[in-house]
């Protein structure tokens, strides 16, 4: 008689799932499917990117481009003797953004097909520390089993219970996208980088734009001048800004909303779009069932491996705050997988990471503000140039800006690069690359040195480590 012989069968139907198709779950994902692992992914929107391609980063700035060609063409010295200015509906222009989504979506849902990850669509949440419910839109459901889990749900704008979203004219950063009317005129409330960059676009299609900030300054996170730039900017194109305020209450009405600030004052405009922080996407998790808590804020606590204080659950990008940048998240998926695969990482997260502000004109910096150096009493020198004085600039008709260098008078040692225009968020790179340089090759004397592409806005780094070396004498 033949003995039969058991048939072992695995304890988890995933190795891992990702609950989150954004930027951090995608590097998780990638990285495990890329190392032989057997993974899933989760994502309840009908389609993968997460909030940074349909909500977020990617209409916005495809929004920002459309409006910035459209501001080119209306100031250009080329065109403007020809035509009146041309204008363009909120609608108009997102048609545009809607096919860089389109583009997106397929792009990323190659990925998953490429390097086998099973996707699901539909609501995660947790049953246990390896059990989890997939809620799919009709109901039906799916429980998915797995050794490890990796959260990377992102987040959501936050709406206060006493203002009426549903009402036609009150948005949020997600829903102003369906902006369907043409308004003449609007509130925008939180004045951080959205609302920074909504109050460009919408000004730039020739909307009235009040823009109320809780603060004393834009953007206080900046580099003060480059704050200030800002603040200049805007108001030369006819934002009003007014700072230091708080919301009191907020009126929907059938022809308009008002807006009532604690300070007294009521403000009218056809529409508000309120841009006053985000909340992480963890209360739907079921997070109680695994003995994991979220803070007021829906964000979690991981150590330095994104491991959340349950030993298989991880969670990177915008459910563990800062610096909440999608190029941030991406990584820190990265790193997270290398976690789940070794049980630590080696790699971190670059110290100086990049910020891009996609303001009209754009904002991006690395590194120390003056400000930071002042407070720590770090000898430090400016080195600065004007895109007016550049060749490119000038033949591009995009004058407006500058680019900063921050450098220790001492050694010479890169500690800064700031830069305000058109561009900026391409033309940091150039500097943060150099400041990422060891032994000795983080120097203003590269940019001294180096020979750059004429006519460039690169050229911009030689023109400022000159001024720079200019600044320094000896006793």
């Amino acid at each position: 008689m033949t003995k039969k012989t058991a048939v072992s069968k695995k304890p988890y139907d995933f190795d891992a799932i990702v609950i989150g198709t954004g930027p951090g779950g995608e590097g998780v994902a990638m990285q495990l499917a890329k190392a032989g692992k057997n993974v899933a992914i989760i994502e309840r929107y009908k389609s993968v990117g997460g909030g940074c391609t349909h909500w977020g980063t990617i209409p916005s700035k495809a929004l920002r481009h459309s409006v910035n060609r459209l501001i080119e063409y209306n100031t250009t010295p080329l065109f403007s003797d020809n035509h009146t200015n041309h204008t363009l509906t909120f609608s108009e222009v997102m048609r545009q953004a809607s096919g860089v989504i389109k583009n997106q979506v397929r792009l990323r849902s190659s990925f998953y097909d490429r390097n086998r990850v099973s996707l699901y669509h539909g609501e995660a949440s947790f049953v246990d520390k390896n059990t989890l419910k997939v809620v799919r839109a009709d109901g039906s459901e799916d429980t998915l089993t797995s050794k490890q889990f990796a959260i990377a749900t992102g987040s959501r704008p936050y709406c206060p219970e006493d203002i009426d979203f549903s009402h036609p004219r009150i948005y949020n950063s997600d829903t102003i996208l369906s902006l369907d009317h043409d308004p003449k005129s609007i509130i925008i409330y939180g004045a951080g980088v959205i609302g920074s960059e909504y109050a460009s676009i919408f000004r730039g299609m020739g909307v009235k734009v009040d823009l109320v900030n809780m603060r004393d300054r834009l953007l206080s996170f900046l580099d003060a001048e480059i704050s200030d730039a800002l603040s200049y900017h805007l108001w030369n194109n006819g934002v009003v800004i007014r700072h230091t305020e708080a919301y009191k209450s907020v009126e929907g009405r059938d022809d308009c909303v008002i807006l009532n600030l604690e300070s007294g004052k009521r403000m009218r405009a056809d529409c508000l779009l309120f841009a006053n922080g985000r909340t992480g996407n963890t209360d739907m998790l079921n997070l109680s069932n695994v003995g994991l808590e979220a803070d007021s804020r829906g964000q979690l606590k991981v150590n330095k491996n994104y491991q959340t204080e349950v030993d298989n659950i991880f969670a990177v990008g915008d459910v563990i705050g800062y610096p909440s940048l999608a190029s941030a998240a991406y990584n820190q998926g990265r790193f997270a997988a290398e976690a789940m695969l070794e049980g630590a990482t080696d790699d971190r997260m670059v110290e100086d990471i990049p910020t891009g502000i996609y303001t009209i004109p754009e904002i991006s910096s690395v590194g120390k503000t003056e400000q930071e150096l002042t407070a720590h009493k770090i000898p430090y020198e400016v080195g600065r140039a004007q895109f007016k004085h550049l060749a490119r600039a000038q033949i591009a008709s995009t004058k407006v800006g500058s680019l900063k260098i921050l450098f220790h008078r001492e050694t010479k040692e890169i500690l800064g690069i700031h830069c305000f225009g058109e561009r900026a968020s391409e033309i940091v790179h150039i500097g943060q690359a150099i400041m990422q340089q060891k032994n000795g090759g983080n120097t203003l004397d590269y940019f001294v040195n180096t020979t750059f592409n004429y006519p460039t806005m690169a050229e911009a780094y030689r023109v400022a480590a000159l001024n720079g070396l200019n600044r320094i004498f000896n006793d």
